[in-house]
């Protein structure tokens, strides 16, 4: 029986919503955070029916105190996180460069960055303590490229890809890996508002070697893949999950 635990941030959409039901049907103990109450508890309720142990917690990452306070009660309710799923984030304010402004930089770096460093902090101080555990941080394929229009959210996870390589350095030492899934265009809300019209949308897709969207679930098994035993061997990695788009 699966007695493992799992703390997912941006839990109550998309690729996490996914992460976590995929979770659950492995057996997993499983924590889910985000920024609505109502979601939120629909949600604990929707995962203990399907037979596991669950709990909401609402936090901002961009508040430390929020973030030590979900580690806190995390450890309170299951005693110890095997594995945390860092998928809260932002798709920013697309646009060029030249219409840019600070606040519009903050509330793209202060999810997608901060919130990503200050979830690794407290994770981490649990995870050395343990002597095990796995990260996983949620990229983007523009983490490793550019793309016009979108220099904000290519530049933060840039950034999500280098916090990700130097705490896998670091956590080595103490038994934890700690790795990002990199996706390509998903069937999201996010993508939707990411490309503002149907056409813009479909243009993208045509990019894709496999002509089409990737589906969340295919997100998830992903992402479970790389934080699981089974990976045990890869740390410091950024797993590219985008129908082909990087192959070129």
């Amino acid at each position: 029986m699966n007695e493992h635990v799992i703390l997912i941030t941006g839990a109550l959409a998309g690729i996490g919503r996914a992460t976590t039901l995929a979770a659950a049907r492995e057996g997993y103990k499983i924590v889910v955070s985000g920024r609505n109450s109502q979601t939120g508890a629909a949600l604990e309720t929707e995962l203990c029916a399907l037979g596991t142990e669950a709990q909401f917690i609402k936090a901002d990452i961009r508040n430390e105190s929020e973030v030590a306070a979900l580690i806190e009660e995390t450890i309170a309710r299951f005693g110890r996180i095997d594995v945390a799923v860092n998928n809260a984030g932002t798709e920013g304010s697309p646009g060029p460069i030249v219409d840019q402004t600070p606040q519009a930089y903050a509330a793209t770096f202060e999810t997608n960055v901060l919130g990503v460093l200050l979830c690794m902090k407290h994770e981490l101080r649990v995870m050395q303590t343990q002597g095990f555990g796995s990260i996983v941080n949620i990229s983007s394929t523009m983490g490793s490229r550019g793309a016009a229009n979108a220099a904000l959210y290519v530049a933060s996870k840039h950034a999500v890809e280098g916090l990700t390589k130097s705490g896998a350095l670091e956590a080595a030492a103490f038994g934890v890996r700690v790795n990002a899934v990199a996706p390509g265009p998903v069937e999201t809300a996010m993508l939707d508002r990411f490309t503002g019209s149907q056409d813009r949308k479909a243009g993208l897709l045509a990019s894709i070697p496999l002509r089409r969207a990737g589906r969340p679930e295919e997100l998830a098994e992903a992402i479970l893949f790389v934080a699981s035993d089974k990976a045990s061997f890869v740390t410091g990695q950024i797993i590219n999950v985008n129908g082909g788009r990087t192959a070129s």
